[in-house]
């Protein structure tokens, strides 16, 4: 009979799933072209994703099933689902019907999905690539499923305007997925959110991200995400040149 010690350590397990559940729900909130349902979604998957491993250090239950049940969820919540998102804008953009899209014929609508299937080589080659235990390499996949939340954000708000000119080209669409498919398995070095010390001297990179992230909600509001995630990888690239520079002159 289990033990209620055994039942607790299920607990991180149990977070997992409900990121997973999460993510399907997105997918059925898009398939019902409600894009600002699915990214509301993906937000509640990414919470989720964050308690599953925040609750495992926690309590010390942290187990090779739960890694593996993370990156099987992840895949689902951030690399389905928001290609899901995109395919549904794709198919707006071509101004087909409600009941028309890529088992029509439509084969523009297969390149969402390239998203999806670099989103879940970018978490099997994060699970062996043993550089990213504090860091990362590439765009970590919760934040670019955020990228695409911010345009289904962006869209419902008065920025309107200026996020309709991306999500209602196919080609910019395209462009898109083709940038955030190379960000993912990329070998950019990418800083960790987590701040191990409010000293300036080691989290000045979470501190600077913060308080540019603050900035862009003040003046764009719910339309921010995507630039917040824009900033994160723009700064995550300002460091490595920086690093890089400060190399050569040591050399």
């Amino acid at each position: 009979m289990p033990t209620g010690k055994s039942i607790t350590k299920q607990l991180p397990n149990v977070i997992t799933l409900l990121n997973l559940v999460s993510g399907c729900l997105s997918i059925v909130a898009a398939l019902d072209c409600d894009l600002q349902l699915a990214g509301l979604f993906i937000i509640l998957a990414a919470v989720f994703d964050f308690l599953d491993g925040f609750t495992a250090r926690l309590i010390g239950a942290y187990t090779m099933l739960g890694k593996e049940l993370d990156s099987l969820s992840d895949v689902v919540s951030f690399g389905v689902a928001p290609s899901m998102i995109i395919y549904e804008l794709m198919r707006q953009s071509l101004e087909l019907p409600k009941n028309e899209g890529l088992l029509n014929g439509h084969w523009l609508l297969l390149i969402p999905f390239v998203m999806a299937a670099f989103s879940s080589l970018r978490l099997g080659m994060f699970n062996l690539d043993e550089r990213q235990s504090s860091s990362f390499i590439g765009l970590p996949t919760p934040a670019n499923a955020l990228m695409i939340v911010g345009l289904t954000f962006g869209l419902n708000s008065t920025w309107a305007d200026v996020y309709g000119i991306f999500t209602s080209s196919v080609w910019a669409l395209t462009a898109i997925v083709a940038l955030q498919s190379f960000l993912l398995v990329c070998e950019l070095p990418m800083f960790s959110f987590k701040i191990k010390s409010l000293k300036l001297s080691v989290a000045y990179k979470q501190l600077l991200f913060l308080s540019g992230a603050a900035v862009l909600v003040v003046i764009f509001l719910k339309a921010a995400l995507s630039l917040i995630i824009i900033w994160y990888v723009f700064l995550s690239l300002v460091f490595y040149l920086t690093g890089k520079m400060g190399k050569k002159q040591h050399v």
